[in-house]
């Protein structure tokens, strides 16, 4: 069966449904952006979002909206990039502005390696990963030794975009779970003074607007779609296995509209609705 609503999850059929592309400022959290949006829809509408911005970082910041939530993951895994500016000749215990700032003054001459490609990186202790139900920064903060296993990530772009000693700007692209912070500090005695994120797979800040929320139908235009026969889009609304092939998660849809996303079969035969979307 697809993904059932739960009762908490039940909307009215008129309820706000899609994505809001929401600028973050710097010096609030993802969350705050979260309960003011939903405190402008109304309490009983579910407001979420899909990929955490640091406090002083600033940018793009998907706000899901109702049925949206259900699809967080997909939206989530989308690759970011960002506008970073690194402060060379000091570290950060945070790597970033609000940690305890050491100088060193070891600010680098010439070209820098800037890492490309299948890398693994260990999150900063400083994160939101959990280790054994906590959140490895409040541990940190709390004074508890933090060490977290190494992740895989790609880096699909890591160029330098200006120098102004001891400060040079980058435009990173990478794979969801990369943490910019870390990739600044692995390049020396550095750290992460400025972060933007400007685009989300190919949703674009210069879109940003809190006062529009984009259909779910548009937003998940980046996936591949299924047309379905007036049959088997009633099957599939049941979440039953719909005639098809793909060789990963898919749009089901039909003459009304977004009926649900699907993945291949187990019996490799057919889509199997995974998650339901029609109100």
């Amino acid at each position: 069966m697809a993904e059932p609503a739960s009762s908490r999850d039940v909307e009215p059929a008129a309820a706000p449904s899609g994505v809001i592309l929401f600028d973050k400022p710097p010096g609030v959290t993802s969350h705050d952006v979260v309960v003011g949006v939903r405190r402008a829809l109304g309490q009983g509408i579910k407001v979420g979002h899909a990929g955490t911005l640091d406090p002083f970082a600033t940018g793009l910041l998907l706000v899901l909206v109702g049925r949206a939530t259900r699809v967080q993951r997909f939206l989530m895994a989308l690759p970011k990039t960002y506008e970073a500016v690194a402060r060379f000749g000091a570290v950060s215990t945070t790597g970033d502005p609000e940690g305890e700032i050491t100088e060193t003054g070891l600010v680098p001459d010439g070209e820098l390696t800037l890492p490309t490609g299948t890398l693994m990186q260990r999150p900063p202790a400083y994160s939101a990963v959990k280790v054994s139900g906590r959140r490895a920064y409040a541990m940190a903060r709390a004074g508890v030794e933090v060490e977290l296993a190494e992740r895989e990530i790609d880096v699909y772009r890591f160029s330098e975009s200006r120098r102004a000693d001891p400060r040079r700007g980058y435009v990173i692209k990478c794979s969801s779970g990369t943490y910019v912070r870390s990739l600044i500090a692995d390049l020396g005695d550095a750290y992460c003074e400025q972060l933007r994120r400007t685009a989300i797979g190919d949703f674009a800040v210069t879109s940003a607007d809190p006062e529009r929320i984009i259909p779910l139908a548009e937003a998940l235009g980046f996936m591949p779609e299924v047309r379905l026969a007036p049959d088997d889009a009633r099957r599939a609304g049941h979440g039953v296995v719909v005639p098809g092939e793909a060789h990963g998660v898919v749009r089901l849809t039909d003459g009304d509209g977004l009926i649900a996303l699907a993945a291949p079969a187990a019996s490799g035969e057919g889509l199997k609705p995974i998650v339901g979307l029609r109100a």
